[in-house]
């Protein structure tokens, strides 16, 4: 018999996003989600208890004398199923966390219930890129970048201007296209690659270090300045570092006083649940309307492991037939200097 805790249970399946606040860890998010979810579960009124035949033994009537025994059956629940004696009904609710921010950064966070822990793989495999916010303040400069650290240099900052800092801006930007280009393995001769460009759609294969795609001013006011930021393969380490490195290329110092993600991938800032919202109720509608966007990273996902499957099956049979003809070919490998990082972690 399936009960009203269990049909709720089975709607949360899938993926959500939610709004991470300033301060907070994506652990505290996890952890008061999970609660949140099993307080809903074991809310639910329990199945009606099973009933079981009892038998009361009577007198033997007006007859006080008499030796028969007389049986009075009767229907009384059993206690065997009753929460107080089994306990909660539900004890884990696993929820998976995509691409995490730590303590400093706020934003969009994407979670998984249920099968939606799977997608979640395929998602942070996936080469979807991330929209950030950078809040950078010029005139000193901070042991981790950020506003928050020791205080190591100070400097002036009126000779930055708007022109001087969007000439910045491009040139970073063209460095991480060239390196965009590099790290996408596309021959650039061909015409697939000129339709790749112009639609947008390059990415790098395999590991890459962060590599931004896009990267403008949206406010200046000094010494405080907005930068909107898109990139794939980002840490929040990273992208402190580079309001950092703005502020050296403007002969001056900066820090970092705020980092915001506003879109991850398809989860955008105006979907993600706020902190009033994380309840069952709103956690379930936000899987629902989710529900075509993880059925589509589920397939690119299901897609992609095939293809690999199929290629490394090929490249065994090219070794194969290479070992027969006793031709030797050379082997080219591709070096990175980045080291080795969890696409779905933060430092």
């Amino acid at each position: 018999m399936t009960t009203q805790a269990i049909r709720l249970f089975r709607k949360m399946d899938g993926l959500f996003a939610v709004y991470k606040p300033h301060g907070v860890h994506w652990k505290h998010v996890r952890d008061s989600i999970e609660s949140s979810l099993l307080k809903a579960l074991n809310s639910c009124p329990p199945p009606a208890p099973q009933l079981a035949v009892h038998f009361q033994l009577l007198s033997g009537g007006e007859n006080s004398s008499s030796k028969d025994l007389v049986l009075s059956p009767s229907m009384v629940p059993t206690l065997a199923d009753h929460p107080l004696v089994t306990g909660p009904q539900f004890h884990k609710v696993h929820v998976g966390v995509g691409h995490r921010l730590d303590a400093f950064s706020s934003g969009v966070l994407v979670l998984g219930i249920g099968k939606g822990n799977g997608v979640l793989e395929h998602l942070c495999k996936s080469h979807v890129t991330r929209d950030y916010t950078l809040e950078g303040e010029f005139g000193k400069a901070s042991d981790n970048f950020t506003d928050t650290g020791r205080v190591i240099e100070k400097t002036t900052y009126d000779h930055v201007t708007l022109d001087k800092l969007e000439r910045v801006l491009a040139m970073i930007q063209g460095a991480n296209q060239k390196a965009l280009i590099t790290y996408s393995q596309v021959d650039l001769r061909t015409q697939e690659a000129y339709e790749l460009a112009v639609r947008g759609l390059l990415y790098p294969h395999g590991k890459s270090p962060p590599i931004l795609t896009g990267l403008r001013c949206i406010h200046f006011s000094p010494p405080h300045f907005t930068l909107e930021v898109q990139c794939v393969n980002e840490t929040q380490k990273y992208l402190c570092k580079l309001i950092h490195e703005v502020g050296l290329e403007l002969r001056t110092s900066a820090v970092c006083s705020g980092v915001r993600r506003t879109r991850d991938g398809p989860f955008k800032v105006e979907n993600a649940l706020t902190r009033q919202h994380w309840t069952a109720d709103s956690i379930i509608q936000a899987i629902a309307h989710f529900s075509k966007t993880t059925r589509k990273i589920r397939k690119s996902g299901m897609y992609r492991q095939t293809a690999g499957q199929l290629n490394s099956s090929a490249q065994v049979q090219e070794q194969t037939i290479s070992q027969s003809e006793q031709i030797n070919p050379e082997h080219v490998e591709l070096s990175s200097s980045c080291g080795q990082r969890d696409t779905c972690g933060t430092e």
